[in-house]
């Protein structure tokens, strides 16, 4: 069932991204929700758990694909496993005029190899930025050298994360 939707944006087929067009029914519930639990779930337990043929599940779920309801599938890593024991969100907050350029911003941010997500919010602030580094002085010196010397960004706060608490109770250590 592993797919991503790299497919369509090499073929120069858009994606809709206008969910509010696309109605859901109950199976189309089903399916999200067993994917969100393991995307890796085989086409046939999934139209199983879903009540439906095999075909129609892998149709459904191309269909929900292509209309922007999914829009991925991907592996979690544990950054920890990749020596980056060190997670954090920073709040960035950007100067007044430089606000008409928070697309350019979002993105030179985004493309740092510390990045894990970025996004753009409402409030005080303008992003809120995961990263993970090797440890506090990689974290630091990622925050003084593309944050707090970023002519655009007015000020940083940076969060610790201790530990990810997923939904339905499962657990992901940040450090042991």
């Amino acid at each position: 069932m592993a797919a991503n939707n790299s497919r369509s944006a090499r073929s120069g087929s858009a994606v809709s991204n206008d969910v509010r067009r696309a109605p859901l029914d109950a199976i189309d519930h089903i399916l999200i929700d067993e994917l969100r639990r393991d995307a890796r779930m085989p086409n046939n337990a999934l139209a199983a758990a879903a009540g439906i043929a095999p075909s129609t599940a892998l149709g459904r779920v191309r269909s929900l694909v292509e209309r922007g309801v999914i829009r991925g599938f991907h592996a979690e890593i544990d950054p920890d496993a990749l020596g980056q024991g060190i997670q954090a969100m920073i709040s960035v907050r950007l100067q007044a005029d430089a606000r008409r350029r928070i697309s350019e911003f979002g993105e030179q941010i985004a493309a740092l190899p510390e990045t894990s997500n970025i996004y753009f919010i409402a409030g005080a602030d303008d992003f809120l930025v995961h990263v993970a580094t090797v440890d506090t002085v990689a974290l630091r010196h990622f925050v003084v050298d593309n944050l707090s010397a970023h002519p655009a960004v007015a000020a940083t706060e940076t969060i610790l994360i201790f530990e990810h608490i997923r939904p339905r109770g499962q657990r992901t250590p940040v450090t042991d």
